[in-house]
């Protein structure tokens, strides 16, 4: 797999485990997809969201031999994929600059695809950007991935019941930044304009 990344440097090579049986390197091949869609809905940037593939699937393949056979091969790539991005952001905790150029080519992007409802989908990819975080991965995980809420709690390595509260959450904090009727950090509300 190429790596994709923010810089030009390749990243250090990674000594895998060759001796994956098939069986193990299908079920992995099989869950790409998923696994690229959670990570994409992480990061909202798809160089970040391939580079979390990426590393996720390093991950698996070097440790292809503590994957328990009775367990989903997704839930435990999800798991790996959410430790993952948990480490990349403690490390990416400091603030980071955006330069002009890119925002705009960002934007010419999002303008040039005009998609189902254009507008429908960036209030929503706002207001789920707007959420906190551990409340976005459950809502994702429960609602885009159909987990169930113990394999979302496995995922995550979290309580059931804190699965639970946390897409509740989500659920009513969507709803009301979507109808505009409140913004619990205090922003103004998002607003659209036709």
């Amino acid at each position: 797999m190429p790596a994709c990344g923010r810089n030009n440097r390749s990243p250090p090579p990674v000594s895998l485990d060759v001796d994956a049986p098939d069986s193990f390197r299908q079920q992995l091949l099989s869950a790409i997809p998923r696994l690229r869609r959670y990570a994409r809905s992480l990061s909202f940037d798809t160089g970040s969201a391939d580079d979390l593939v990426q590393s996720t699937l390093e991950r698996a393949l070097s440790h292809w031999h503590q994957f328990d056979q009775r367990r989903d091969m997704l839930v435990w790539l999800l798991s790996i994929a959410h430790n993952a991005h948990a480490d990349q952001r403690r490390r990416d905790h400091r603030l980071s600059i955006v330069d002009p150029a890119e925002a705009d080519a960002r934007q010419d992007a999002l303008r040039a695809d005009p998609g189902h409802d254009l507008g429908l989908r960036l209030d929503l990819t706002a207001a789920l950007g707007r959420l906190p975080p551990d409340q976005r991965q459950a809502l994702l995980l429960v609602s885009v991935e159909q987990l169930s809420y113990a394999e979302c709690a496995q995922a995550l390595a979290i309580p059931i019941g804190t699965v639970m509260s946390r897409v509740s959450r989500a659920r009513a904090a969507l709803r009301e930044l979507l109808d505009g009727h409140s913004r619990p950090d205090g922003l103004p509300q998002l607003r659209r304009v036709i």
